[in-house]
């Protein structure tokens, strides 16, 4: 039996489609959030002032980042996950967030 699953990213803000996941960090922790354009615009411009002003680093401090995940795939496993994804049915977008459910059931997969 063939199944499809369809990945449809929503912006985390009003819930329209998103068009992308932003990365950011704060007081040593990064957060990723989706957001349309619009709302990606004006988180950029919130942030504008304090982007001019501030000095860049390689990381957020205290940061860890690909350290967790549900499935427990690190940043570099993500090509193999997305790659895992497609040729088994999974619709899975080229950039941002893989869902927690297709990487669980990558580590199920792994695991068998």
């Amino acid at each position: 039996m063939a199944q499809q699953t369809i990945i449809q990213l929503l912006d985390d803000l009003d819930g329209s489609e998103a068009s992308e996941t932003v990365v950011f960090a704060l007081d040593g922790k990064t957060y990723e959030i989706d957001l349309s354009d619009k709302n990606a615009t004006s988180l950029r411009k919130a942030l504008e002032p304090y982007l001019e002003k501030g000095r860049k680093t390689s990381q957020a401090r205290g940061s860890r980042r690909g350290s967790s995940s549900s499935a427990g795939a690190s940043n570099g496993d993500t090509a193999q996950i997305r790659a895992w994804a497609k040729e088994n049915g999974f619709e899975v977008n080229d950039r941002g967030r893989v869902p927690a459910e297709i990487k669980d059931a990558y580590a199920k997969a792994k695991a068998a």
